[in-house]
């Protein structure tokens, strides 16, 4: 089931998006309304409106965004780093969160700013201390993301609020796909595309820490509420952007997500 967060009209709902479409259009879509938050038991409505006369939002609203750092190993090596022992975790606010079509605003203080596609689980109920038989209890789905990075701040700060964490620094969409189990988001290609062109390729199963591992790690650390979300890494190939540049995240099963570079205002 994909569950998508939208606006018409001045209203915000969630819906369930049903249909087909061709890759890169949403044509043949629609948006069965949802009574309430997708948090619990839910009900549609029956009221249906086309996904092209809305306007899609952040699938969620997470209270943190947890990242993940260096979980791919040729990732970690193109930036001259080794795997850590132990997982590297960094918060994105609340503020850095943006949807499908958005604008990522470029960050006056950075002349380096790189895409990072990525797997993004969103969680599902209050939970902590999760134990790795009860992970797949505690997750709603998966959706895309970009931890789109300020990679100049990143070396020059001692650590990586700034870089990882300003205004407009983490798309997140289309939608939240709730159909994958874990076994299956363990083997999902995720690519990312700017202007069109291929710049990441990569598998999920190439990760080094799974999302069992990632959830429990991080579960150890931190209270996870609804609507929170774990980026689980990214694969080799991080690159530049450029103001006027769009960029796609698209992972198999789940979606494509596509924002555009603009200058901050």
């Amino acid at each position: 089931m994909r569950i998508a967060r939208f606006s018409i009209d001045g209203n915000v709902a969630f819906g369930v998006v049903e249909g087909d479409s061709p890759p890169g259009s949403t044509d043949g879509l629609v948006l069965n309304i949802i009574k309430g938050i997708p948090f619990a038991e839910f009900e549609t409505t029956g009221t249906r409106v086309p996904l092209n006369q809305v306007r899609l939002l952040p699938p969620v609203l997470p209270s943190k965004v947890i990242g993940i750092g260096r979980n791919y190993a040729e990732h970690a090596a193109e930036l001259g780093n080794e795997v850590p022992a132990t997982p590297v975790a960094f918060l994105k606010p609340s503020t850095s969160v943006i949807g499908d079509g958005d604008g990522i605003a470029y960050p006056s203080f950075s002349q380096e700013v790189h895409y990072e596609a990525e797997l993004a689980v969103v969680i599902g109920r209050l939970c902590r201390d999760v134990p790795h038989e009860r992970v797949k209890d505690v997750i709603l789905g998966f959706t895309c993301a970009n931890d789109v990075t300020a990679r100049d701040i990143q070396r020059s700060d001692n650590q990586w609020s700034r870089a990882k964490g300003f205004d407009t620094s983490c798309p997140l969409g289309p939608w939240v796909e709730t159909g994958i189990d874990l076994a299956t988001a363990a083997n999902l290609t995720l690519q990312c595309t700017v202007n069109g062109q291929q710049r990441q390729l990569g598998s999920t199963s190439d990760m080094v820490r799974s999302v069992e591992d990632l959830i429990v790690h991080v579960s150890e650390a931190m209270t996870l509420l609804p609507g929170d979300v774990i980026l689980t890494g990214t694969p080799a190939g991080v690159g530049p952007l450029n103001v006027g540049d769009e960029v796609a995240v698209s992972i198999e099963g789940i979606g494509t997500l596509t924002n555009k570079v603009i200058t901050r205002g």
